[in-house]
């Protein structure tokens, strides 16, 4: 969808923005910059996730398991947080494309001519010009992904539903998984929303600085400006995602995420 346009006098809400967008490009607008956008968040997805459990694992060994389960949400953050910086080396460059071929109308069609024309104006450099603030979007926001759906998915068995997470059906196990990432979907909007506008703004305007946006957009336009559609959709999105994540943990024999830590076992003397 293609409402990130930084003009907020023609899209002054969801529902006047929907109907500006279908007017002006028809039906297609909706879908405008599909490819870059499926791309990117594919490679994003693969690397965040596969990193995330990497990390995850890393750092509870480096702490030790009294350690790990003591400190276990700290090595949630900072296993998501180390899986995104690498993740948004691979979205960048498709974000930067994404943004410019939704907000510039007549840059390009997509993908296939939007690439070679950025890194024929401005090189490679070019591509990744918005990964810093990119980075202050994305990494926020799965840290506040993952923390909080291990948390939430946690305190789901632990106090609404009486059976142990191992004797659940599959089916149940999916479900939470489901549910717990929508909650922490709505939360990761809340996080990162600023950064979202903020990237979409230093993509779309050249040579436009942090500063730039924050006189044009206001504070409050930055904190606020989408943010419902941006929560419907993140929380669909994320729920969606760990939903899938976790079907195909199953497929292959391996537990879904989440769930009561073990209680890490003590020596004997």
């Amino acid at each position: 969808m293609v409402m990130k346009s930084i003009d907020p006098t023609k899209y002054k809400n969801i529902t006047s923005g929907f109907g500006v967008l279908v007017k002006e490009q028809g039906a297609k607008g909706l879908f405008k910059g599909w490819a870059p956008t499926l791309v990117g968040y594919s490679a994003q997805g693969a690397f965040k996730y596969g990193f995330y459990e990497f990390f995850k694992k890393y750092y509870s060994d480096i702490a030790g398991p009294e350690y790990a389960a003591k400190y276990k949400t700290l090595i949630y953050l900072a296993g998501s947080a180390s899986a995104e910086l690498i993740a948004d080396v691979a979205l960048c460059p498709m974000e930067a494309v994404k943004v410019r071929v939704q907000t510039q109308p007549g840059f390009a069609r997509g993908l296939s001519d939007g690439l070679p024309k950025i890194l024929k104006a401005e090189g490679v450099a070019g591509l990744y010009k918005g990964l810093v603030p990119l980075w202050g979007r994305q990494i926020p926001y799965t840290m506040m992904k993952f923390a909080s759906f291990e948390t939430i998915v946690e305190l789901i068995y632990k106090y609404s539903i009486p059976t142990p997470k191992q004797e659940c059906s599959t089916a149940l196990q999916l479900g939470v998984s489901f549910g717990g990432g929508y909650i922490a979907g709505v939360l990761c909007a809340v996080v990162s929303h600023p950064a979202d506008n903020l990237v979409s703004f230093l993509n779309n305007a050249k040579g436009a600085t942090v500063g730039d946006a924050v006189k044009k957009l206001g504070v409050m336009g930055l904190l606020t400006r989408g943010l419902p559609l941006r929560i419907f959709m993140i929380g669909t999105l994320t729920g969606t995602q760990w939903g899938i994540y976790d079907s195909f943990k199953v497929f292959v024999g391996l537990p879904t995420t989440g769930g009561a830590t073990p209680t890490p076992a003590t020596s004997k003397a």
